[in-house]
């Protein structure tokens, strides 16, 4: 059985293995509520929106209460 005759360099070998690892991107749709791309087949991020039904509740955001006055209380 036949065998290397010469040693091949860590770059070359690395190069090769290099190859399989490579990941392919995925498809991104746009959402039909919001209008922002999200990943395909998954809840939308930034309104929740899946398949026409609202699934995830997004928080809002709430003003600082005016009894503060800006101080902290200690």
């Amino acid at each position: 059985m036949p065998n290397p005759k010469r040693k091949h360099t860590r770059s070359r070998r690395d190069s090769r293995r290099a190859q399989n690892w490579r990941l392919d991107r995925t498809a991104a749709g746009t959402c039909p509520n919001c209008k922002s791309l999200k990943p395909s087949h998954t809840v939308c991020p930034s309104c929740g929106w899946y398949n026409g039904k609202l699934i995830v509740a997004q928080k809002k955001k709430e003003k600082a209460s005016e009894g503060e006055g800006g101080q902290q209380q200690k």
